[in-house]
């Protein structure tokens, strides 16, 4: 059997990297979109902190005097992201793997709160639109931007599966390339809806939007 080959559009860590090569798979790296962090102030925070990535947590961690925030409770999307969180000395009250499933809980139990909203510029309505039509005080800041960095990927590779972990890579990867006959494993259900709004069929996304989710799929689908 010839060796399965994996096109990944971010660089992964090297613990992810050698579940790969621990399973003899080709892997391929190209990182399709770049983040930068903003500087912002730090003094227009609400009683309560929302994070839906760890972008957004890494960018808050560079600014002057944030360990201030550690005493304020926490809502965030993501398993990794309430990780980086507890690891930096906050205090995660709730989170969900979707920001739809965030929305709904502070909508639900959580409206009488204030909030604010540490987000990317290319981030969805989802939890302001929520917030908003549900009446809840908040406020959002930029903390970092998300820009897609398309690549040319030579008509030598062929892929037998590619990873995608956000619809900006998605976009990025479409730019300049096509998906013919490649599995796409994707992070979660907001990035297979940008593939599947391309009309792209073989898509599969784990239940825990995780990376190593994302692998572990991989691993399993080609066994």
């Amino acid at each position: 059997m010839s060796q399965i080959s994996i096109l990944s559009t971010k660089t992964l860590s090297a613990e992810q990297r050698q579940i790969f090569l621990d399973s003899n798979f080709d892997l391929l790296e190209q990182d399709f979109i770049e983040v930068k962090n903003n500087v912002f102030e730090l003094n227009s925070i609400n009683t309560n902190l929302i994070f839906s990535s760890q972008n957004a947590v890494l960018s808050l961690m560079e600014q002057s005097g944030w360990e201030i925030l550690k005493s304020k409770p926490v809502f965030c999307v993501g398993i990794k992201t309430k990780d980086l969180l507890e690891l930096n000395g906050f205090k995660v009250d709730v989170y969900m793997d979707y920001a739809s499933e965030l929305a709904e809980i502070i909508t639900l139990i959580y409206n009488k709160e204030s909030y604010t909203f540490l987000s990317g510029n290319l981030r969805r309505e989802t939890l302001p639109s929520a917030l908003k039509n549900a009446g809840i005080t908040f406020n959002e800041i930029e903390v970092y931007q998300t820009s897609l960095a398309p690549f040319k990927i030579s008509a030598e590779e062929k892929f037998d599966g590619i990873l995608f972990f956000s619809p900006s890579a998605v976009e990025s990867y479409l730019t300049n390339n096509k998906i013919k006959n490649e599995v796409c494993f994707c992070i979660g259900t907001t990035t297979a809806s940008a593939l599947e709004a391309k009309k792209i069929k073989q898509i599969i996304t784990p239940e825990i939007p995780t990376i190593e989710d994302v692998i572990e799929g991989v691993i399993e689908y080609y066994k």
